[in-house]
């Protein structure tokens, strides 16, 4: 049974009030990713109590997360565990009440579909714009609000998209610049992070509990080392020949041509490959003979000639030490045929 003393200084909040905090409990909130955005996101909203939770995210932890992605520890790194499954495990010490799922697969336009379609709103935590498109044309296809977030250096920004109303990502690339730089190779600080998840937690927890009226409809830029802040109307942005939001929508990011297949994770030197899927008992025999090989429920990894590859339970190979995607997949085929 719901302790709801947990949530009594939230339902002191006036905006909120206990009929807001049952919205929330009866809601579900997509993350897509589950970096320094998704993880202190999910971490929010969990103490919050929204009651369903799905995080999305490919990766596993790293060292070099601890010092922006709530939630991971040291032993997260060791033991190569999946974001999105230690998050879930972190998550539920801090809220048992709600229902926590975590889902470790790359964001496609099949598999996103389904998870999007039943959420009541996304939550952007991507690092990628290839996966932003995929969420902006779903969320448009299935009428669900979505938050896009960003942030890089000391800078973000982020935008509330309500389908029918509100611009969509695709007409707001065509008014104003994002960022072109990419946190591995300018860094990234805490507390921007930190001012992005504000801003979305809070238009999510808007969303949520129905308060449209409090609905920030600008585009909101800042950068906390330089001092700036700024809110922009992009109203006038939204067009009605658009492809995504417009009058007679395409979704183009949904088409096969509109994907990619086989990519260099940005600023990572790895490539990922999405191949066929293999029993993961039988890779980690396989690739005993390469080397030292680490297991857990969600992969298998193994170092070769200064690479690294790590094969996901879904399908999906990193190859760490490689930009070419022509070397990474000789590697990824002498291995698996």
């Amino acid at each position: 049974m719901s302790d709801m003393n947990r949530y009594h200084r939230q339902m002191l909040f006036q905006g909120i009030g206990q009929e807001g905090q049952a919205h929330l409990q009866s809601n579900h909130v997509l993350i897509v990713g589950c970096g320094a955005l998704g993880s202190s996101s999910a971490e929010m909203l969990t103490r919050a109590g929204v009651g369903n939770i799905t995080i999305i995210d490919r990766d596993y932890v790293e060292w070099t997360n601890l010092q922006r992605q709530h939630l991971f520890t040291e032993d997260d790194v060791h033991q190569q565990t999946p974001k999105a499954i230690a998050a879930a495990s972190k998550l539920k010490k801090i809220n048992s009440e709600i229902d926590i799922r975590p889902v470790v697969i790359d964001a496609t336009a099949e598999n996103l579909a389904f998870y999007v379609e039943e959420a009541d709103i996304v939550i952007d935590a991507t690092d990628n714009f290839d996966t932003r498109f995929l969420i902006n044309d779903l969320a448009h296809k299935y009428r669900k609000p979505w938050i896009f977030g960003a942030c890089v250096g000391s800078s973000g920004m982020t935008f509330t998209i309500i389908p029918g109303q509100t611009p969509c990502l695709d007409c707001l690339l065509k008014v104003t610049p994002m960022f072109g730089a990419t946190c591995d190779a300018v860094g990234v600080i805490g507390p921007a992070v930190q001012m992005v998840v504000t801003h979305q937690t809070t238009e999510a927890l808007k969303l949520l509990i129905d308060a449209k009226h409090k609905i920030n409809s600008k585009l909101i830029i800042f950068d906390l080392w330089n001092n700036h802040y700024q809110t922009i109307d992009v109203s006038r942005a939204k067009r009605t020949n658009c492809t995504s939001c417009g009058q007679a929508p395409t979704y183009p990011h949904l088409s096969y041509h509109g994907r990619t297949k086989t990519e260099v994770l940005c600023g990572r030197d790895t490539v990922q490959i999405r191949g066929k899927q293999y029993p993961l008992e039988m890779l980690e025999s396989k690739l005993a003979s390469y080397g030292e090989v680490q297991a857990n429920p969600f992969l298998v990894s193994v170092d070769i000639d200064e690479k690294r590859l790590v094969f996901f339970q879904d399908g999906r190979t990193f190859v760490h030490g490689t930009n070419s995607i022509e070397d990474a997949k000789k590697l990824y085929y002498q291995i698996v045929g």
